[in-house]
């Protein structure tokens, strides 16, 4: 399979039928979330979360919203608290809300309504291996990922983990979004190169919106 990337008007360029790239869309809001992101994980700090295998996750997590995606021993789930404190999930900033929903309308689905936001911070060398966004009830919503801080490479297949994958260079702004035909394909990240932004230090922080319940 070869996934043919080509440049459409306003910086939108289409990835596969249902999934694009929205070129600079966060970048207005990008001081607005670093800060809300800020006080999120106050609330709910930054942990490693553990994979069935037992293992630990590189990327470090958090979530806002109503629902929040967690993993243990017992598998990959939403929750509506967080394991670490009993207490609910920092609700969903307006502004998260606002931008998801623009940028889902912007790629096509005017009717997202995100409940969940996983807040993910990776820094050199941490990395997402392919997987697929499956945890969901309804895959008839999209997926909203906002990259802010490091550039990185977002790494982008097809609906088997065997098939080839698009190396797809995201900048501070930049926006995925993917639905319909494409909701469940695989996607991943490559390890995050050493650097520094102005806006957040040495990392990259992905925030990836979804409707989870």
């Amino acid at each position: 399979m070869t996934l043919d990337l080509f440049a459409e008007s306003d910086g939108a360029e289409l990835l596969a039928p249902g999934a694009w790239l929205l070129r600079g869309f966060a970048l207005v809001d990008a001081p607005v979330l670093v800060a809300a992101i800020e006080s999120i994980t106050a609330a709910a700090p930054w942990r490693h979360m553990e994979i069935p295998g037992g293992l630990r996750m590189s990327v470090a997590m958090s979530n806002c919203g109503d629902y929040g995606w967690v993993a243990d021993r017992r598998g990959y789930r939403y929750d509506r608290l967080d394991p670490h404190s009993g207490q609910p999930w920092p609700p969903l900033p307006a502004v998260f809300d606002r931008l998801a929903r623009a940028a889902a309308v912007a790629a096509g689905y005017p009717d997202f309504a995100p409940d969940a936001c996983l807040i993910n911070c990776y820094r050199a060398g941490t990395r997402l291996s392919l997987h697929q966004d499956r945890d969901e009830r309804d895959f008839s919503q999209p997926i909203v990922s906002v990259s802010l801080g490091l550039p990185a490479v977002f790494l982008f297949g097809g609906n088997r983990r065997d098939e080839q994958t698009a190396r797809l260079p995201l900048q501070h702004g930049d926006v995925v979004v993917w639905g319909g035909p494409a909701r469940l394909r695989y996607h991943g990240v490559l390890p995050l190169k050493p650097g520094r932004h102005p806006l957040t230090g040495d990392c990259r922080i992905n925030l990836t919106f979804r409707r989870a319940g």
